[in-house]
């Protein structure tokens, strides 16, 4: 017979003091449960969990993924970041934060070494997991993809070593802060990669055209051009496009021309309409603009004097060449002349002297970061005046170096480059004019040379070898300029709008249209038009 347990009977004390252990228990279990889930949320961080505004803005957080940015006003740091390009040595030891995206990444074991990029400045920064840094940090920056944007809390460390792949060479940042502001998805191609200038990068092929061969194909680079954009040479590449539209307008507007905006959708194709794209007008036949020839025309006469425009034309080229596009920016002038239509020449050769010298003098940055990619020597050129050839003259040279060709043949495109060695050797300049031109190769409305009806009033400007704009003095007679479109076979009836133009008394005028890419192209001696169109144009290319 087992010994019966004697009844123990508690107190009122006794049952409270076990009750207050009882809760004192369940709240250090929940406590260690809430430490738990803080421990698992962290390694959940480390491969990309995002985190809340309240634990970014209270410091509670040194990593993690940023949730999404909608303008919240505790998100409003964006005042405090800093540009990586004005970082420098001087700056040792003070702490900044920045927004930029991440080139490349590598890490070793609790180190971590990144490469951000910020346009076309790149600056090192690095990571070393300690025992008083977050656990699992060093993880979660190594794992970070590349072109992921983020945004970075470091000091800045002046270093003894050049760093090689940075554009900032003598400092690096030490993290403090990294929170993802946009994660990146796989890449068609890394801009790293992109950065690498191809051996064939000027291979010449037969009939005047041009390939390029790099390592990243260029159908590859213009289907993923948001990607091929970020590559630092092609930044500055379009910086430079911008300098030329700026400094284009900048001394026209100096020079008392007034800024016009032409119908890009017109009634009739003025110049041909084998190359104008046509389109369906609410019944009626129309075209895309070819260029804004009819117009500028039409407001000098309306005594506007002086104008220009920078806008798209459109022309339907067949022929996928290295300097053809099917849409371009144009920066046409037409101005009104007294005497001469040299006077207009003027114009547009202190035009491009402005241009040159303001891109050498600030524009330094990108033209370095151009040429890391893509060599080119500097372009010579006569701070004053520059050469103007007639075209008899042009032809002559030609001649003296083997070359057959008529008074009256037009030049083709190895002639112009051909023509453009001559001169550099002779002239030493890549920059020139060539005027008078035959009348055969010139439009309807370009008026005759009056020494001699065979050739014209026109002239083409050459840069690095190749035709960067085309103009003349303009037929202001009528009825000299319906004989011109009837010697060429245009339909006159097609033009009654723009003949009439010239029957309520008209200024003699002149003036020419030069393609933005083109100038671009030529400047920068790029071997293919679609480096300096940002969303190229051609018979085989309709996006994106």
């Amino acid at each position: 017979m087992s010994e019966q347990l004697p009844t123990v009977t508690l107190t009122d004390e006794e049952r409270k003091r076990r009750a207050k252990e009882a809760r004192a228990a369940k709240a250090q279990k929940k406590a260690e449960s809430l430490a738990e889930r803080k421990s698992r949320e962290l390694l959940l961080s480390s491969v990309g969990h995002p985190i809340s505004w309240e634990e970014v803005m209270d410091g509670s957080k040194l990593f993690g993924d940023y949730p999404l940015i909608q303008s919240q006003l505790c998100s409003q740091s964006w005042n405090e970041l800093v540009s990586v390009g004005s970082l420098n040595a001087s700056m040792d030891n003070s702490f900044v934060s920045l927004r930029a995206r991440v080139h490349s990444v590598r890490g070793k074991g609790r180190s971590v070494f990144l490469l951000l990029r910020q346009g076309m400045d790149r600056v090192q920064a690095t990571f070393f997991q300690t025992d008083e840094t977050p656990e699992g940090m060093a993880k979660y920056i190594s794992k970070l993809s590349k072109e992921t944007v983020v945004d970075v809390t470091a000091k800045i460390v002046k270093v003894q070593v050049p760093i090689a792949s940075a554009t900032l060479k003598d400092i690096e940042l030490s993290v403090v802060k990294l929170f993802v502001v946009s994660r990146a998805g796989s890449l068609p191609f890394l801009v790293e990669d992109a950065m690498v200038r191809s051996a064939h990068e000027n291979e010449a092929l037969e009939n005047g055209t041009y390939t390029y061969i790099p390592n990243i194909g260029q159908d590859l680079r213009l289907n993923n051009r948001v990607i091929d954009l970020r590559v630092p040479a092609h930044l500055a590449v379009f910086r430079i496009q911008s300098a030329v539209g700026r400094f284009f307008r900048e001394y026209l507007y100096t020079n008392d021309f007034v800024e016009i905006h032409t119908p890009k959708l017109v009634s009739a194709a003025f110049e041909s309409s084998t190359n104008a794209f046509g389109l369906n007008y609410f019944g009626d036949k129309a075209y895309l603009a070819q260029s804004p020839q009819l117009y500028k025309q039409m407001a000098v006469n309306g005594d506007l004097m002086r104008v220009f425009e920078i806008g798209p034309a459109f022309r339907a080229e067949w022929g996928h060449t290295h300097r053809h596009l099917t849409e371009f920016v144009s920066l046409d002038l037409e101005m009104a002349i007294q005497n001469h239509y040299s006077e207009v020449l003027d114009i547009v050769d202190q035009i491009f002297i402005y241009i040159f010298e303001n891109i050498e003098q600030r524009f330094a940055k990108e033209l370095t970061t151009i040429q890391t990619q893509y060599p080119f020597e500097p372009l010579q050129y006569n701070k004053k005046k520059n050469l103007r050839l007639t075209f008899l003259e042009a032809v002559a040279l030609l001649r003296q170096d083997g070359m057959e060709i008529g008074d009256c043949d037009d030049l083709d495109t190895w002639a112009e480059r051909r023509l453009s060695a001559l001169v550099k050797q002779q002239h030493g300049t890549d920059f020139y004019f060539v005027e008078k031109y035959p009348m055969s190769v010139r439009p309807f409305y370009t008026m005759p040379c009056p020494e001699d009806e065979k050739y014209s009033n026109s002239f083409d400007i050459f840069l690095r070898g190749e035709e960067i704009s085309t103009g003349a003095q303009r037929i202001h007679d009528p009825e000299l300029l319906v004989k011109k479109a009837t010697e060429k076979g245009v339909d006159v009836a097609a033009l009654k709008v723009y003949v009439d133009a010239f029957r309520y008394g008209a200024f003699p005028h002149a003036g020419c249209g030069s393609g933005l890419e083109r100038i671009v192209r030529s400047y920068l001696a790029m071997n293919n038009i679609r480096k300096t169109s940002m969303f190229p144009r051609d018979s085989k290319r309709l996006t994106p």
